[in-house]
């Protein structure tokens, strides 16, 4: 099998969680900031600013999961055979935000509480356990008993994601919603910009040997150079009057990051376990499933962005 086709199958894969990181795990900081806007309308605007493209968004991790499976059987099989538990919690988690995003605006006083409640919960359990299950990932704990996922450098994942996601919210918010709110968004957005660097230098802390392998790529030393800029650019853009510019620039941190991670392992799919081309799929099926996401793909990213036009302006 041709090692470039691998490489772009993994190209394709990692795009989609990519992409999905980006759109829904801001989607997922506004569920989580929930808990620290209290009163209703602020909930409502927040509600009402990614109602229209959450379930778009949401999109990217089936096309994700889809490629792994198809591309990458093997490792696919290894992941969720010691993942079964962290995801069934994941997929629970997403299925409650849905619940409550479609029918809060539906409910009364008393349901909404509640509602708001499970799409608080729901929200951070869903970003946590995705954390969660790309540790055990990254720490080469596959396979794996069912509570594996139960050590430091997992939770701590999962910890790091939860900051991601909610300084990715907090750029949303500020860019969306006019007013008091967004100021406040600001305000939070270095609070979780310094846990997010925080949970990033402990991960690296607990393994040294990552940073050192990303370094070892051009590219690598690339990504780890400007995510430590962007760390810099993000909270300076804080204090811009383009509302924009910080969710732009954490959008460029996490890419970056995920850029670190990815090129930490490369040629690993799980560390010390399998790597790419041992758990490929064969030629004909990469073939035949790179055929029709070229066609999925770029449907799915003009859907994207025709949502996020329609819905470019400002809730009120």
């Amino acid at each position: 099998m041709s090692f470039d086709v691998v490489n772009l199958c993994a190209a394709v894969v990692i795009f989609s969680l990519l992409m999905y990181i980006l759109l829904d795990g801001a989607d997922l900081g506004v569920g989580m900031l929930f808990a620290l806007f209290t009163d209703q309308d602020d909930r409502r605007r927040l509600v009402a600013s990614i109602l229209p493209v959450w379930d778009a968004n949401e999109t990217w991790l089936v096309l994700f999961a889809g490629g792994l499976l198809a591309l990458f059987p093997a490792a696919y099989s290894l992941m969720f055979t010691g993942l079964y538990l962290p995801l069934f919690i994941m997929l629970l988690a997403l299925f409650g935000r849905a619940v409550a995003l479609q029918y809060r605006s539906h409910a009364s006083s008393r349901f909404r509480l509640m509602q708001d409640v499970v799409f608080i919960l729901s929200s951070l359990l869903a970003a946590f356990f995705q954390g969660i299950m790309a540790g055990v990932v990254i720490d080469g704990l596959l396979p794996s008993g069912p509570l594996a996922w139960i050590a430091p450098f997992p939770l701590l994942c999962g910890v790091a994601v939860v900051a991601s996601y909610l300084l990715l919210g907090c750029g949303w918010v500020r860019w969306r919603l006019r007013g008091n709110i967004g100021q406040r968004a600001s305000r939070l957005a270095l609070l979780f910009l310094g846990l997010t660097i925080a949970a990033f230098v402990a991960l690296g802390c607990l393994h040294p040997a990552y940073p050192a392998m990303a370094w070892q790529y051009a590219g690598g030393k690339i990504l780890l150079l400007a995510s430590l800029a962007l760390c810099f650019v993000v909270a300076l853009l804080l204090f811009s009057q383009r509302l924009i510019l910080p969710l732009i620039a954490a959008l460029l941190l996490m890419t970056c990051l995920l850029g670190v991670v990815v090129a930490a392992i490369y040629p690993w799919l799980i560390p010390n376990v399998i790597t790419l081309q041992q758990a490929s799929a064969s030629p004909a099926t990469q073939s035949f499933i790179l055929t029709g996401i070229a066609i999925v793909m770029p449907l799915t990213l003009i859907y994207n962005s025709w949502s996020f036009w329609v819905f470019r302006g400002k809730v009120e």
